[in-house]
């Protein structure tokens, strides 16, 4: 983008009033210029196609086409990267992960329900996620990584493995924002149940979102799932998903290791990777496996380099499959990354390294 070039913007909603204070927000950052409006779906994608914006955001609940289903089209025609702006977000959360799997970019709520007045309370969001939505789609490959569909099958519900861990078992901890609640599909659920490691996910999201999130990703996987809760006993076979609002780490408490959340430090993202990655490493030392993939920002990066330099295993994903090449980008600058694989490699090098339960 040269100095007089503007992003484009296409901003979808029902309500004139929302469209109106969109577009006001938008346009105080002199990098994007709103160059049209759309009231529903219909209107959203016959606009999509005419104008080719950089990007579009999208309210969910619309009448005639609804904003899942212009979505899905817009991102399948791969005309634009889509950030879903919507009280549905904050409210509903399975609404909110259906729209990132069908391949929205990234997610903002609206403060204030359908019709918020209290949008302005988003402003700095909105506009950093329409940002690294541009610049990830002008980078070549974003488009038709947001295109990609992966049907998985439910998973028939786990019992409870009985089998004897090899002693000790690994961590795995993984970090992941931006692009996540859809790449994390080219992991998790090809874990087998038996690894021989407890598996530690911060996935950045609201609060309201994280037991939602546990729970759809459960009915994928092999490996149970749950939303991490203070006290809890930690095993090999799970996987604990970081709750909002709190950092996750983990405790020894005798012979049992335990779950600890934690408002402490204070930190923009609640919880942080490298929060939850450097309390990994404390316990787990050389039988850490760090993964960092895609998301904005460099959370993760440094604790990345502390696990790589306390001898344990670290994966980066790698540029070819990131939507967001920000967070593992900044680990392997930094050397914390052992090795780069894109994200559908990652599970084989994570089972390589620590095995499974023998019984």
């Amino acid at each position: 983008m040269t100095a007089v070039e503007k992003w484009r913007v296409l901003v979808v909603d029902d309500s004139a009033l929302m469209r109106k204070v969109l577009k006001k927000i938008i346009e105080s950052d002199p990098s994007f210029e709103v160059i049209d409006t759309a009231r529903d779906g219909e209107d959203a994608v016959e606009k999509a196609r005419a104008l080719r914006p950089d990007v579009v955001t999208m309210d969910v609940n619309m009448p005639r086409m609804d904003g899942l289903t212009a979505l899905q089209i817009i991102v399948e025609e791969a005309i634009a990267p889509v950030v879903v702006v919507s009280s549905l977000t904050q409210d509903g959360a399975v609404t909110t992960f259906e729209a990132l799997e069908l391949g929205a970019f990234d997610c903002v709520a609206k403060p204030g329900g359908t019709v918020s007045p209290n949008l302005h309370l988003v402003q700095r969001e909105l506009l950093e996620k329409l940002k690294a939505a541009c610049q990830a789609s002008r980078r070549g490959r974003a488009l038709r990584k947001l295109a990609e569909r992966r049907v998985l099958p439910h998973v028939a519900r786990k019992v409870p493995s009985r089998k004897a861990p090899a002693a000790p078992f690994f961590a795995v901890a993984i970090g992941i924002s931006t692009g996540g609640p859809k790449t994390i599909y080219d992991v998790l659920p090809y874990l087998p149940a038996d690894l021989n490691a407890a598996v530690f996910l911060v996935q950045h999201m609201p609060p309201t979102f994280t037991r939602s999130y546990a729970e759809r990703l459960n009915n994928y996987c092999a490996l149970e799932v749950v939303e991490a809760e203070n006290g809890m006993e930690v095993e090999p076979g799970v996987v604990y998903v970081g709750k909002g609002g709190y950092h996750l780490k983990v405790e020894s408490q005798g012979e049992r290791l335990a779950i600890r959340l934690s408002t402490i430090p204070k930190h923009m993202f609640m919880p942080s990777v490298d929060v939850m990655m450097l309390s990994v490493l404390e316990v787990f030392g050389e039988r850490t496996v760090g993964v960092l993939m895609t998301g904005m920002g460099d959370d993760g990066a440094e604790a990345m380099v502390k696990i790589r330099r306390s001898g344990g295993y670290t994966i980066a994903e790698s540029e070819e499959t990131a939507i967001v090449f920000g967070m593992p980008q900044e680990a392997i600058a930094r050397g914390g990354a052992e090795v780069v694989l894109p994200s559908y490699r990652i599970h084989e090098a994570i089972v390589k390294k620590v095995g499974v339960r023998k019984g």
